[in-house]
């Protein structure tokens, strides 16, 4: 069967089982968008800037498990791309990038919307192709799809230049891929597991931290089972949230930068640590020279060798899929017949207890002026902890982490290792289309929400109903924090001083403006704007200025070395 190249690339996503893709139409793709239009299985999503596209496909990625794809343009297409494809890179989401390039002939002569995509992109993705013989296009698509889906999962680059997609050849899809370089492990080392099991046996203090690789890997029901199986505590990373139930008397809250006393302190002082698909980054541990704790021994478990002792050194490092080798760990430790120290273990939960006495969390709940936590409560409240929740970058993210109880994983999606302003809209966006009957909420600021704040018309075009909790306290809020406590206050170009009306902003774009400015309100609000199913609702909440996020670990500093509340 003769297709062209641009037939082949549609019919390769078709083969892929792909729902939806992200982009916007330029002159390197019109062939692809031609073929788009010709066919019906593959329903395009029209965005209103590239960085969008791939975002939105993050956020569909990221909701679903599925592999997100996104069609973008040649030059400032792709170079408006590489943002959200950096933040895909940084959190291991799985995707594929088909972006369009100049034809074959004009490659490296500066030709109209030229831009070396190969180049640009290899530091941010997993792999990219740069296609220059229609012949390779079908077997170039699944090898996108298979290293996007596999192993530690990422973002993959398919560069089509025009006169490729032009090209006809016959097209046979491949059924399988196999790659003599890459053959990522899977099943993780029996010996290994066998000893691990034994070191958590042999735990007086034992403590599990667990990350995104939990959500990737949906090894949540095998979590949540072997933490209940051992009575451990538990904690997960900003990206882990909703691997564990937030609700379950064992969770801890999130660690970190700006998690809660109680877990921060159980981490540093643990004798035992089971680290799960987790990487240990800065913003989790802090110093590594001030978290080294000669006493503490720690397995990690990772679908990606290379993240394990990069930044901490371990004793039992397990390399494999996380469900699978937590399932092999639960098979071990049920048929072991010594369990854990009861009395021990009895003793590091009542030290727990005393470190969960500070409160850490606590604000002022008397306040005439709406608390960002109150309306990050209310929103849990409102929606049972079953909405599906985006959220930008800043205060509004971390109030969001510590406030919204996630009891699922794939309800929280954010921005963890780029933080990536603007991203929340799109996120939202990508759920939606993937959940209509779900209901979806972004949180955020009034600075994050104007970085993509034009795809509120992409959310009018589509019927995309979420609702945007804006908490705006007319800050950068989390720059203006780090320059109060480490700047003397000074408030170097933190100010937002000229801010929209965003009622009548979303009003301008079709959609449902609230503005709401008393504590009381905000219940009702919420409310209101659930109750409007088949609407846009924007929520803005004037908030505090002067409220900061607490717990809060400087950098370079270590876990323990928190600042407090009442410090201040």
């Amino acid at each position: 069967m003769q297709l062209s190249g641009a037939e082949i690339v549609i019919r390769s996503l078709a083969a892929e089982g792909v729902e939806f893709v992200w982009g916007y139409p330029g002159g390197a793709v019109l062939f692809i968008y031609d073929e788009l239009f010709k066919q019906d299985k593959v329903k395009h999503i029209l965005v209103r800037h590239e960085q969008a596209a791939l975002h939105a496909a993050d956020g569909y990625s990221r909701a679903t498990g599925k592999v997100g794809v996104a069609l973008v343009t040649s030059g400032p297409g792709v170079t408006n791309a590489i943002t959200g494809i950096a933040t895909a890179y940084m959190d291991s989401i799985p995707m594929v990038i088909v972006t369009g390039q100049v034809p074959t002939h004009a490659i490296g002569l500066d030709a109209f919307q030229e831009c070396d995509t190969v180049g640009i992109t290899r530091p941010c993705v997993k792999h990219n192709f740069l296609v220059k013989d229609v012949k390779d296009l079908a077997v170039t698509m699944k090898k996108a799809f298979y290293l996007a889906a596999s192993g530690r999962p990422g973002p993959v680059v398919v560069d089509v230049p025009k006169d490729v997609s032009a090209a006809m050849c016959e097209f046979e899809y491949p059924s399988e891929v196999s790659m003599r370089s890459y053959n990522p492990v899977t099943k993780g080392h029996s010996g290994q597991i066998r000893k691990a099991v034994q070191m958590l046996l042999e735990a007086k203090r034992p403590m599990i931290y667990t990350g995104g690789g939990v959500i990737l890997g949906d090894a949540a029901p095998q979590l949540t089972e072997l933490v209940r199986l051992l009575g451990y505590p538990c904690t997960n990373t900003l990206m882990g949230l909703g691997g564990y139930p937030a609700t379950d008397p064992q969770f801890l809250g999130m660690l970190g930068m700006h998690g809660t006393y109680e877990v921060n302190m159980a981490m540093q002082h643990c004798d035992v640590l089971l680290a799960v698909g987790a990487r240990f980054d800065d913003r989790v541990i802090g110093n590594p020279k001030h978290f080294y704790n000669p006493e503490r021994r720690i397995v990690h478990i990772d679908i990606d060798p290379s993240s394990i002792s990069k930044r901490v050194k371990v004793d039992v490092p397990i390399v494999g899929n996380i469900n699978d080798v937590l399932e092999e760990m639960l098979r071990t430790l049920k048929s072991e017949k010594p369990r854990p120290d009861a009395q021990a273990l009895k003793a590091w939960w009542a030290q727990i207890e005393l470190w969960k006495t500070k409160d850490c969390l606590r604000y002022d709940r008397t306040s005439k002026i709406i608390k960002p936590q109150f309306v990050v409560e209310k929103l849990y409240e409102v929606t049972k902890g079953e909405a599906i929740v985006t959220s930008d970058v800043g205060q509004h993210q971390m109030w969001a982490a510590q406030f919204y109880k996630f009891n699922k994983p794939r309800r929280w999606l954010n921005s963890g290792g780029l933080g990536t302003m603007g991203v929340g809209l799109p996120y939202a966006m990508g759920a939606r289309q993937a959940f209509p009957d779900t209901d979806v909420a972004c949180i955020t600021g009034e600075a994050s929400i104007q970085m993509c704040i034009q795809e509120l018309s992409t959310c009018k075009q589509y019927h995309l109903p979420i609702k945007i909790v804006n908490l705006n306290n007319r800050y950068l809020g989390m720059v203006r924090q780090w320059q109060q406590i480490m700047h003397g206050n000074r408030y170097s170009e933190s100010y937002m001083d000229a801010l929209p009306d965003f009622v009548k902003l979303a009003e301008s774009y079709g959609h449902v403006g609230m503005q709401i400015t008393k504590p009381a309100d905000v219940e009702g609000a919420l409310r209101e704007a659930f109750k409007m199913k088949d609407r846009l609702v924007f929520m803005d909440f004037l908030t505090d200025q002067t409220e900061n996020v607490y717990p809060m670990v400087q950098a370079g500093k270590g876990l323990t070395e928190m600042i407090l509340a009442e410090e201040l």
